[in-house]
């Protein structure tokens, strides 16, 4: 669809993003929840974690391994208590049932006094993992290139670093400890009752048959279960933020009910995935105590019945119950481990799938440095050699593509939906590589470039202008963190922002907030030109840097650029006609091709398509 503005006529913009050319086929991995995780990822990234960490794991595996010592004694200590502790006790003997209870004492206050160690010991641990895990994420999620931003959501990412990972620490914190204990418990307790008794042992190992084969039948259903969920969650995560993003457009076109169905249907599709989670959870606790009081029922009657025939003494059979007791306890908790186990090896999973996505545009392995631009020129000048370019989701965008742009020249690019003016610029600013030839910057390939240098040398100024949170001084001062106070004021004043920034509350140290909502559209973009000059870079990319604006905020915007473009190759691609008046050189595009290349006096003159348009837009001036 063209638009057209007070200014005349415009030329239709193609798709801001330019990752979904019309017919790119459904199904893209990117348009679902979940990326490919390579096999063995996740166990790499689990054990890259915990590795820094290893000595700590093992001092508070032993200090665990202690307290469980100190627990499973106190049955012992009654057995003792039952069967000589008593009969001496009648006989006026009293050291025996004293050593019991100054024993007992012991091993529950060491009991205690260990479990606390244990859990300021796995709560450091598991923090320390947490804070790396999210470190990873964050940085990974900077590292890895546009193409990977414009089709997986920031709501998907903002799900990996919460929902997941919160999952992992629920397994950190409390999983881990009851999965220990655990085996623990199971390990030195059946050694205790075969050696009790071997009769009692026996069977209480034989009902970990079918145990284990419950927890195996859980495992197997719970995968699927838990991985669904977590997609069901990054759903809700993903509308939410969607939604809140885009308010105002929700709020003017009156999109509340529509998004509030839809988010009914995400909101219903995680209940009944967390119910079918719920209910795989209750199965298993439900056959698991099943099992233990089958066993434990049958093992009180047999040790009953031998203790009466006088085959079994009292205290062995108090002991073995109060260890069958603490044999299956832990079965419900086994069940708590099981779920977090399960919730967290999805989540981790789908975090190790996202780490490990690698960069489109990687990093040189021997990075080359620009020549010393010449002295005369802070220009350079750029070439697509050979150039070819098509995203993944779609056709072909650029056929074989040659251009030249000498340093220093101002070259602006027009043309029609699709034409491929925003791919031409993202080449340029190398979110993209090329599917085949190379981009050149004073003769040396971008792909040679580390992205520094890259930075330093090509900027980009879009449309949205975007202003992060924090003062004027920052958001100018992005591209030279170093800047003094002066320069920042120096490159303000070029652009002609100075006036208006003094004039706020706090002048430049006045806080812009969420995405410079404090400030205007016009003053944004006179913003972010004071940040590309500052930054001076030489070659400058303008990405329908005026199409948004008003006609004052433009021709505020247009005296601005005369003074950043100043010397600058300069890369602008035009939405507005009046635009392309600063150009030195004019490129009409469709389909990918240059199909017509002059000044702009030149062009106007001819009969072609720049010509037509601009008489259109001087008869909508008249």
């Amino acid at each position: 669809m063209t638009t057209t503005t007070t200014d005349g006529p415009a030329l239709a913009d193609e798709d801001p993003k330019g990752t979904q050319p019309q017919g790119a086929p459904h199904g893209d991995p990117f348009d679902q929840d979940d990326l490919p995780t390579p096999r063995g990822a996740t166990r790499a990234l689990l054990v890259s974690l915990l590795g820094p960490l290893r000595a700590r794991v093992v001092v508070a595996s032993l200090v665990l391994l202690v307290q469980q010592v100190a627990v499973q004694a106190g049955p012992l200590l009654v057995a003792y208590a039952i069967d000589s502790g008593v009969p001496a006790f009648r006989d006026h003997d009293y050291g025996p049932l004293i050593a019991v209870g100054v024993g007992y004492a012991v091993c529950s206050v060491g009991a205690g006094v260990l479990q606390y160690a244990f859990i300021r010991a796995a709560a450091r641990i598991n923090q320390d993992v947490l804070l790396d895990l999210r470190g990873r994420i964050f940085r990974h999620a900077q590292a890895l290139s546009v193409d990977f931003h414009e089709r997986y959501t920031s709501g998907r990412l903002i799900s990996r670093s919460t929902t997941d990972v919160e999952s992992l620490r629920e397994l950190l914190s409390e999983g881990l400890q009851e999965l220990i204990g655990v085996v623990l418990s199971f390990v030195s307790i059946s050694l205790m009752l075969l050696w009790l008794d071997l009769g009692i042992g026996a069977i209480a190992v034989a009902s970990f048959l079918p145990l284990y084969l419950l927890v195996r039948l859980y495992r197997s259903r719970a995968s699927q279960t838990y991985s669904a969920r977590s997609s069901a969650i990054a759903g809700v995560i993903v509308k939410f933020a969607e939604t809140m993003n885009g308010i105002r457009p929700v709020q003017a076109f009156r999109r509340e009910r529509a998004n509030d169905a839809d988010f009914a249907v995400l909101n219903r599709r995680h209940e009944l995935r967390n119910g079918d989670a719920l209910l795989e959870m209750a199965r298993y606790v439900v056959g698991s105590r099943l099992v233990a009081n089958t066993a434990v029922a049958a093992m009180v009657l047999w040790g009953a019945y031998r203790v009466a025939s006088g085959t079994l003494a009292l205290g062995v059979l108090a002991a073995a119950v109060l260890y069958l007791r603490r044999l299956y306890d832990p079965i419900d908790r086994l069940a708590m481990f099981l779920n977090s186990y399960q919730s967290a090896a999805a989540s981790l999973e789908k975090i190790a799938g996202l780490l490990a996505q690698t960069p489109a545009v990687p990093e040189p392995a021997a990075p080359k440095e620009l020549p010393a631009p010449a002295c005369d020129r802070p220009g350079r000048e750029v070439a697509f050699d050979g150039v070819r370019f098509a995203y993944r989701t779609g056709g072909e965008v650029l056929p074989r593509f040659d251009l030249t742009i000498p340093a220093g020249q101002t070259v602006a690019v027009v043309g029609s939906t699709g034409a491929g003016k925003s791919t031409l610029a993202k080449l340029l600013a190398r979110f993209y590589d090329p599917t085949e030839g190379r981009v050149l910057l004073d003769g040396t390939d971008l792909r040679d470039l580390a992205t520094a240098e890259l930075r330093r040398g090509v900027v980009m100024v879009t449309q949205e202008a975007f202003l992060f949170s924090g003062t004027i001084s920052e958001n100018i001062a992005i591209g030279r963190p170093d800047a003094t106070p002066e320069e920042i004021e120096q490159a303000a004043a070029a652009i002609g922002a100075h006036d208006f920034i003094s004039a706020l509350p706090d002048g430049y140290a006045t806080d812009v907030r969420k995405r410079g909502g404090r400030i205007s559209a016009g003053q944004r973009q006179l913003v972010a030109f004071a940040r590309a000059l500052l930054a001076d870079p030489a070659v400058l990319i303008l990405d329908e840097a005026t199409s948004s604006l008003d006609v004052p905020g433009e021709r505020a915007v247009q005296r601005a650029m005369d003074t950043v473009l100043h010397g600058r190759t300069a890369v602008v691609i035009a939405h507005r006609l009046s635009t392309v008046e600063i150009a030195d050189r004019v490129l009409v595009m469709e389909h990918g091709r240059i199909v017509e290349d002059g000044t702009p006096a030149g062009l106007i003159g001819g009969e072609g398509r720049f010509a037509g348009l601009h008489r259109a837009w001087r008869e909508s001036l008249a």
